[in-house]
């Protein structure tokens, strides 16, 4: 290999490591947008702020978060 060819192999792996690093970006904004990773996060803040509390299962924890939003409709458009 050249030179020139290094450098352009060089370059289309910088771009493709932005393009991925770009998508992922945009993955992880649209799962928290609509609340996939809600479970996880309130997981991790609970076994930190509360290690010795037993963590409730993902059904009950949806159960509740829909329960408390039921209650409390807050700026919803439904």
């Amino acid at each position: 290999m050249s030179v020139s060819d290094l450098e352009v192999r060089s370059a289309s792996v910088a771009v493709w490591r932005r393009v991925r690093s770009a998508l992922s970006g945009i993955r992880w904004y649209f799962t928290t947008l609509m609340g996939d990773r809600a479970y996880d996060v309130y997981v991790a803040h609970h076994r930190a702020e509360h290690p010795d509390a037993p963590i409730p299962t993902e059904r009950q924890f949806w159960h509740d978060r829909m329960a408390e939003q039921d209650r409390n409709p807050g700026a919803r458009c439904c």
